[in-house]
């Protein structure tokens, strides 16, 4: 498994296949220039850990105080928490200060330029989901409903600092959210956090990247959000306007925002070395394929790149799997790391116990704990399968794993863990602990890494538009994971592992 082109060329090849075509894709990746646009470089910044508000607070906000011309801020849920409040202080305390330097400055000045705003999200409330346009291009709320609906600054208070708001909603019935998340600035820096603009304190992750795929994330935010937007503007024809402006704005610490910690804080700066990438998209499906008997067969989830690109590394697999999601309900996964663990592979699996029971039973008819479960009589079955299938035709032995590791019939290791917040933390009352999981990462033999917003269940698999990146880089995937194992000491109890099982 050296080049990229050992993932890529299998994957391009089964999106491609007329067979696969599923109408009404909210966007559509079905032919040969569409996938290709998607295989890019980036320069990975960095990556961290934490809750969804520390990550805005002490991340994504600062950044977008820092934009020149244009923020672009998509996410699935929209709801008061300490994120949005914090939001909203600072676009009004960005307002304010641009509104300042425009009368100091005059009208003329860079500064009162318009500052282009788009925010853009699915879910707010059930009432909004139930009657919400079927129109793709989706409702845009107008301006006065900004504070009273949606938590957001005055529209004067905006209009006098020159910044140019405006905010859409997406969703389709019965299920289908739009649940990517991503900050794009200035069309040259985005980020991809797993967090919402919520009040969870859940384990969430981001990433940050510059370079070729940042141009990639604004053709698919133009194809959902807003496909009359001319993406070949802006960056291309103001190159010295992002960094050499004369009147900017100031960074957020002297604008006086508060950062919110979370002892589960994590960041690890990177070195922004050119690296190949992926973008990999899950088109929008309204239509969920349910089979509802328990002895129907399972159906096959849409071809989209980014379910495409987990079976495959999954398929090619030869060493390791680390994978942590919020759930585990996608068969198809299931069964994909069950045929890694019968060619030795060694899988390992962080997951959350009791999260979003209620969404897992509706969109997928069963729950993490239920199908990991399952899981797991299905892997010894394999061993005593392969007990069975000595060479030497002897009895079976009462430590299986012995025999396995002496190279007779070997199954890769399964460990699964589930997370839990830190009791002692916990105990002393530190705020912004997280309670559940929700970071989606799978790394697969210490090469290939897929961040983003796909869960491995059943909604993300079938119904959700997600987004996730591939990066195939060693470098990065030991930062990612080490940032990790040290981001989850004393946050995960180990619930089976092949190794030590009695």
């Amino acid at each position: 498994m050296g080049s990229l082109g050992a993932f890529v060329e299998p994957w391009r090849q089964k999106l491609c296949e007329p067979n696969q075509h599923v109408p009404n894709e909210l966007p559509q990746y079905r032919t040969e220039s569409q996938v290709d646009n998607l295989v890019t470089s980036s320069h990975p910044q960095s990556f961290e850990l934490g809750t969804g508000v520390s990550i805005y607070t002490n991340t994504l906000l600062p950044a977008i105080l820092k934009a020149r011309f244009e923020v672009i801020l998509v996410t699935c849920f929209w709801a008061p928490s300490s994120t949005l409040s914090a939001l909203k202080d600072a676009l009004e305390r960005l307002a304010k200060q641009r509104a300042q330097l425009i009368r100091e400055s005059g009208p003329d000045a860079d500064i009162a330029q318009p500052l282009r705003v788009r925010i853009c999200f699915s879910s707010r409330s059930l009432l909004q989901k139930l009657f919400h346009t079927t129109s793709r291009d989706g409702y845009i709320y107008p301006p006065e409903k900004w504070p009273t609906q949606l938590g957001l600054p005055h529209p004067d208070v905006l209009r006098a600092g020159a910044i140019d708001l405006q905010v859409k909603s997406l969703f389709f019935l019965p299920f289908s959210v739009m649940h990517p998340k991503f900050v794009i600035v200035d069309r040259q820096r985005a980020w991809l956090p797993s967090c919402n603009v919520s009040w969870e304190a859940w384990l969430e992750g981001c990433v940050e990247i510059t370079g070729e795929a940042v141009g990639g994330l604004m053709t698919f935010y133009r194809d959902t959000w807003d496909r009359y937007l001319d993406i070949s503007s802006h960056a291309a024809e103001h190159p010295n306007q992002i960094h050499n402006s004369v009147h900017h704005v100031p960074r957020a610490v002297s604008i006086g925002l508060t950062s919110v910690q979370s002892p589960a804080r994590r960041f690890a700066a990177l070195d922004g070395k050119v690296t190949p990438t992926v973008l990999l998209p899950s088109s929008h499906h309204q239509n969920p394929c349910y089979r509802p008997l328990p002895w129907s067969e399972n159906p096959a989830p849409p071809a989209t790149p980014l379910n495409g690109a987990i079976i495959r590394l999954l398929d090619m697999s030869e060493k390791s799997i680390y994978m942590q999601t919020p759930n585990l309900t996608s068969a198809v996964v299931i069964d994909g790391i069950l045929n890694a663990l019968q060619r030795g592979v060694e899988v390992t699996i962080v997951t959350s116990k009791g999260m979003m029971l209620l969404e897992q039973i509706v969109t997928a008819g069963t729950t993490t704990s239920i199908c990991l479960r399952s899981l797991t009589r299905r892997y010894n079955q394999l061993l005593h399968q392969a007990l069975d299938s000595r060479p030497d035709g002897s009895a079976a032995s009462s430590e299986p794993m012995l025999d396995l590791e002496a190279g007779r019939g070997r199954i890769g290791r399964l460990r699964i863990s589930y997370f839990h917040p830190n009791i002692q933390n916990q105990q002393q009352g530190l705020p912004e602990e997280p309670v559940q999981s929700h970071l989606k990462l799978t790394i697969v033999d210490n090469q290939y890494t897929v961040l983003g917003s796909g869960n491995m269940d059943r909604a993300s698999w079938f119904t959700s538009q997600e987004l996730g990146i591939l990066f195939h880089s060693s470098e990065f995937a030991k930062v990612v994971s080490d940032t990790v194992s040290d981001g989850l000491q004393g946050r995960t109890d180990v619930v089976f592992d092949s190794r030590t099982r009695t």
